[in-house]
């Protein structure tokens, strides 16, 4: 891309091939997925927030594996931190700090690269190098993850370091939460303003996460000996402590995606509420007896899922007429052993069986009998049967103010 305008309706880029032919393409929205030095970003001039880190590591990347342990070490030496990976495709990555006063040149030498990797194998000549370089750590956030008609996505929006593994999952929330937004803006299904709530969604949790990787950073490698010390005596004690042993195990310090506002309604959610949170993925069983995952029943679609009731009771026929224009699936769940009951059958709406109780258990805990569910699987709504329609419209109007006093008939 050389060049890239954009007005009321529209985005216009000049394009050059690598043959060098010029192409000028017109489209409605731009996503801009173009990287941590995102040149979209910066024609826009949207401040990217953050900081770089002031030591660097070099990647020595290793096909095959000659450890073959399926396992990320995260080894906090005090003389020189590293990482051990495993990579898909038998390939071992290894990541060395660099030390004050050392180059890249110096450090790919034959004999430092041997001195490097007799830390971490027993026969540092026996392997087959791939690759080494050395790169810097970033923490950095876009001011602004919508520009106009430009949306920013992925390393465009915000870069992390590596000590968490998020910066490729951060990057598929984003697709996940702009995706089906975009898709009925396009459609005109739902106004712009839908994709504002993009960035009121996704901008914190990608700053949690940028925050929690720079911390776990800080414990891999402290500026300080003494800091490494405290912290290997520390985590000598915790150990010793099962329960939070496991909460570090099982890295249940991770912050989970929650929305607080965007697409859904939070007006009467408590602290414990599911509202803003996915939902859950559990088996469920068909009429053909056939078991599947939820996710296989709803599809690309949002899901009006009742526990044991039909959800389209109380809504009247504009109500559902909208709904499953814009792509929705009602869903009935029943107990496994009443998924042949002809008299529970509603038409329109699909009927599964609780395979595992957990949905059950899901409705019983919240204290719910109705869960609206977005298509990236977040929960938007809460309601009973008398107040599923009202929720609808509330819903219908916060995140398309096109509909803002629309009462279907």
């Amino acid at each position: 891309m050389e060049a890239f305008s954009q007005n009321g309706d529209s985005v216009t880029l000049n394009l050059k091939g690598p043959d060098g032919e010029r192409e000028t393409v017109r489209a409605d929205w731009l996503v801009a997925c173009d990287g941590g030095a995102s040149f979209i970003r910066r024609t826009l001039n949207v401040p990217f927030e953050g900081k770089t880190a002031p030591n660097q590591w070099i990647v020595i990347d290793i096909a095959n594996d000659p450890l073959a342990t399926p396992h990320v070490y995260l080894c906090c030496d005090p003389v020189r931190p590293y990482v051990s990976a495993a990579l898909p495709h038998g390939v071992r990555r290894f990541e060395f700090m660099v030390m004050p006063g050392e180059t890249e040149a110096q450090l790919s030498e034959p004999h430092n690269m041997r001195r490097l990797l007799s830390k971490v194998l027993p026969d540092p000549d026996r392997v087959e190098l791939i690759r080494q370089r050395v790169y810097t750590h970033n923490a950095r956030l876009a001011e602004r993850f919508r520009i106009n008609r430009v949306l920013l996505a992925g390393d465009a929006a915000h870069i992390m370091p590596v000590w968490q593994g998020q910066g490729y999952n951060s990057g598929m929330r984003d697709a996940f939460n702009l995706a089906w937004k975009l898709a009925l803006v396009v459609n005109g299904k739902a106004g712009e303003a839908l994709l504002d709530s993009y960035q009121q969604e996704r901008r914190d949790h990608a700053k949690a996460m940028i925050d929690l990787s720079v911390t776990a950073g800080h414990v891999l490698a402290p500026p300080k000996r003494w800091q490494g010390a405290v912290r290997d005596g520390l985590s000598w004690l915790l150990n010793y402590l099962p329960p939070v042993k496991r909460y570090f195990l099982e890295m249940r310090f991770k912050p989970m995606p929650q929305y607080r506002e965007g697409a859904l309604l939070t007006d009467c959610a408590g602290k414990t509420s599911p509202v803003g949170k996915m939902f859950i993925q559990p088996q469920v069983t068909l009429e053909s007896g056939e078991s599947v995952l939820l996710d296989e029943v709803i599809g690309a679609n949002f899901a009006i899922i009742g526990w044991g009731c039909n959800p389209q009771w109380g809504l009247n026929a504009g109500q559902i007429a909208r709904w499953r224009a814009i792509g929705v699936r009602f869903i009935q769940v029943v107990p496994e052993v009443q998924i042949h009951r002809e008299q529970d059958n509603a038409p329109g709406t699909l009927r599964v069986g609780d395979t595992q109780n957990r949905l059950k258990s899901w409705f019983a805990l919240h204290n719910t009998a109705i869960a609206v569910v977005r298509p990236d699987r977040f929960v938007a709504a809460l309601a009973i049967p008398q107040t599923l329609g009202a929720q609808l419209t509330a819903l219908t109007e916060k995140t398309d103010p096109r509909n803002r006093g629309y009462r279907p008939r």
